[in-house]
């Protein structure tokens, strides 16, 4: 059964979702998104890049993409609706760079799930090889969608449990490094994660800083349940805000304590890329024993698949809020009329996930291809966040006289610091954009051009 009453024009006979998620809520799926443990997959790539300052790298990181969550919080109060920046961008700066910035947050939110449920099955092949890591991403995929079809609650649920046992792990790894390095002293110099361990280069960390983002890709994306969460789009900023922060310390505590257990230099994981995927999970062995390496490695599997789960579950929201406004196939804005969601959307989104998370198990080079594109469509989505804010509250003046700090400078600075990292990204990651974006701007020429058609033929 579906809801699907009245048009885009009318909000109130526009389909709705259910206000039915709390503020512990939305933390849980931000979080699930994020994963805890994110940096476990990049810690030597990114310890590599940064010539082993991968603490302060993650410290940037959190300060750039602060900025990015203070724009969120303040459009997230002027536009609570489902599609996140996508309402955003229509509301401060009109339908086309709206329909771009969407567009833009697809890339992301379609292939960052793929990504992630790609570690999921690289880990569970790592602990039952026996069964290919293909087999094992099907299955993460198929298990989460039928979570998020059953709704978005009984999601959450489910979710809540996964992410404290991910804490739990991440706990205990803090708990053994902590007593190894009591015990055993540090492979590294204590200050090496914020100095790097062969000279400071303000060049790598930022070019590390480019990659890290990967990591808190998913705190924006509890923005995309403003339209089912009680209390109020205060509620959301709260949220937005709290994951960053707590996501952040999370990140900085557990790569610095690799970092100084790493017996390796980041000169020696630079001239061997085949090392730096499983620098960490080697770190963790070589410290503590396989047991912890173990527990990393599953926690790791299941806390990746769901935070696949999240991640799928807001880019139905984002289909469905493209839909709804009649930028993306009608279809796509039904709601199931037993669980709830936005049902159409996210088997879209578990069918494009699947195929790109399948295809890219079935590659040697799989996970680079996709991990190295993922975050561009994210940057460049953030970047129209930005101009949003500037371009409603200083601009459009649509909520009076803007507050000028709030409304102009700390935008541009996350503008400025959102354009330094798209600078940074490799050249792949770019030209990834420029062609989705380039897709995407001729979607909104034949949009223009149809609406035009019907406008001359009289067609209301």
């Amino acid at each position: 059964m579906t809801t699907d009453s009245g048009g885009a024009g009318s909000s109130a006979a526009a389909p709705a979702l259910r206000r039915n998620l709390g503020f512990r809520d939305l933390v849980v799926y931000g979080l699930l998104f994020i994963a805890p443990m994110a940096p476990v997959g990049i810690f030597g790539t990114l310890d590599a890049k940064s010539h082993g300052a991968v603490a302060l790298v993650y410290v940037a990181a959190t300060v750039a993409m602060a900025f990015t969550a203070f724009s969120y919080a303040q459009m997230v109060r002027v536009v609570p609706r489902a599609g996140s920046v996508f309402s955003y961008a229509t509301k401060g700066l009109g339908p086309g760079p709206g329909f771009i910035a969407g567009w833009m947050a697809m890339l992301d939110y379609l292939l960052i799930p793929a990504v992630a449920y790609l570690f999921s099955g690289i880990a569970m092949n790592a602990l039952v090889p026996s069964v290919s890591r293909w087999v094992w991403t099907a299955i993460a995929v198929v298990v989460t969608t039928l979570l998020n079809l059953w709704g978005v609650k009984a999601a959450a649920r489910v979710g809540f449990a996964v992410l404290a046992l991910e804490i739990v792990a991440l706990g205990v790894f803090v708990v053994a490094a902590v007593v190894v390095l009591v015990r055993d002293g540090a492979q590294r110099g204590w200050l090496s994660p914020f100095t790097g361990d062969a000279g400071f280069s303000a060049g790598a960390v930022l070019g590390a800083v480019s990659v890290a983002v990967l990591s808190y890709l998913g705190f924006d994306a509890i923005a995309s349940f403003a339209e089912e969460v009680t209390g109020g789009s205060a509620r959301v900023a709260r949220a937005v805000l709290f994951c960053l922060v707590l996501a952040g310390a999370l990140f900085i505590v557990q790569s610095y304590l690799a970092a100084v257990l790493e017996p390796m230099s980041s000169a020696q994981l630079a001239a061997d890329p085949v090392a730096q995927g499983s620098a960490f999970y080697d770190t963790v062995d070589s410290a503590a024993g396989s047991w912890l390496h173990d527990l990393v490695a599953s926690s790791k599997a299941l806390g990746a698949a769901f935070a696949a789960l999240a991640g799928q579950a807001a880019a139905g929201r984002l289909l469905f809020a493209m839909g709804r406004d009649r930028r993306l196939p009608r279809l796509l804005s039904k709601v199931d009329g037993s669980s709830g969601v936005p049902r159409p959307a996210l088997l879209l989104a578990a069918v494009v996930t699947l195929l790109a998370a399948v295809w890219a198990a079935r590659r040697d080079d799989g996970l680079d291809r996709l991990v190295s594109v993922v975050d561009i469509g994210a940057l460049t989505a953030f970047l129209l966040l930005h101009a949003s804010v500037v371009g409603w509250f200083a601009v459009r003046k649509g909520e009076g006289a803007p507050v000028w700090w709030r409304h102009v400078l700390m935008p541009v600075l996350g503008a400025a610091v959102t354009v330094a990292v798209i600078v940074k990204a490799t050249a792949v990651a770019q030209w990834a954009g420029l062609i989705w974006l380039a897709a995407g701007l001729v979607v909104v020429g034949v949009q223009g051009a149809r609406r035009d058609g019907r406008d001359v033929g009289g067609t209301p």
